[in-house]
């Protein structure tokens, strides 16, 4: 396992580059401030939309009952369980400022589902028949809808009755639609061309979403101080790649379901913190620095701990 760990960080490299372009962008003055309301509204509203569809439309795992069903719900489970642990143990780190106690919990509530696990999961399950792959497209339609529904309205501190301007938003309605649609057949009916314009909007989602997420991280670095805020990225550190792992390990170990489902279970097991949060809590009102500081600590350690929880998770649902 050890002796694989090189390649699975240089698969994961382009991430990195691509964030580093938006800090690198931002710096040099080639994308302004102002730019980002409008191109982060056009990430959620339209590519990201584009994305969802072009991922579930025609996608043979959501044939399956028991990826539907199963899969989703684990999804949207262990990241509302990361939300809620999260909220509750923010005092103990010395995070008790609304603002930030919610973008605390927002950000270390939630792991990596899209651009690292994938590649780990394809050199490490994947043979050929691309079935894990398939499932962690379904599990992650239940995280999309934890953060966009549970996550938004934690970063928000928006009330109850408000809810609902949050929790129907397009990712959201993407992805019923785009369940709907696929159980119609539509990858059959839908224009070739229609197919393929989704696709090509949609392959530009995560680009652009991480270059807005290097221009964030360029706009904050300035003001951060992990001297001063160390205890908050202790915190989620503990949290993140120490507790949460060892919950989501014995869930792969002891879940009556599907091999497949399971090693999905194991490697978001061994996630940092998703990088979403950095420009989400920016566009809903949490504290962008709080953010950015959980993301950059729990990713730098997560160097040292993924190898870790990967051989460990591997042990324990070994047949």
């Amino acid at each position: 396992m050890s002796t694989e760990y090189l390649p699975l960080l240089l698969a994961v490299a382009p991430v990195f580059l691509t964030v580093g372009a938006g800090w690198g962008i931002r710096r040099v003055g080639w994308l302004s401030a102002a730019a980002d309301t409008s191109l982060l509204r056009v990430v959620v509203n339209l590519l990201f939309p584009c994305l969802i569809l072009d991922t579930l439309l025609g996608n043979r795992a959501l044939d399956q009952p028991g990826n539907l069903l199963l899969a989703p719900a684990v999804g949207f489970g262990t990241v509302a369980l990361g939300y809620a642990l999260s909220y509750l143990a923010a005092p103990l780190f010395g995070v008790r400022e609304p603002r930030q106690r919610r973008t605390f919990a927002f950000t270390a509530g939630i792991f990596n589902y899209g651009y690292i696990p994938l590649p780990l999961i394809q050199k490490l399950f994947d043979h050929g028949d691309q079935r894990t792959s398939a499932v962690l497209f379904t599990h992650n339609i239940g995280v999309e809808i934890a953060l966009w529904t549970v996550g938004i309205l934690l970063v928000s501190g928006a009330s109850p009755r408000r809810a609902w301007r949050h929790l129907f938003n397009a990712p959201v309605v993407t992805i019923l639609l785009a369940v709907a649609l696929h159980f119609s057949g539509a990858r059959g009916w839908l224009p070739g061309f229609a197919l393929e314009t989704v696709h090509r909007l949609g392959a530009a989602a995560i680009p652009l979403g991480l270059i807005l997420t290097g221009a964030t991280f360029a706009d904050q670095m300035r003001e951060l101080n992990f001297k001063a805020n160390a205890a908050d990225s202790l915190g989620a550190c503990l949290l993140r790649l120490g507790l949460l792992p060892l919950l989501m390990l014995a869930l792969a170990r002891w879940l009556p379901g599907p091999i497949e489902l399971r090693q999905v279970i194991l490697v978001q097991a061994a996630m940092p913190c998703a990088v979403m949060p950095v420009i989400l809590s920016k566009h809903y009102g949490g504290d962008p620095a709080t953010a950015l500081r959980l993301i950059l600590a729990t990713s730098a350690v997560a160097v040292l701990t993924m190898p870790f929880w990967l051989q460990l998770g591997l042990r324990w649902i070994a047949p």
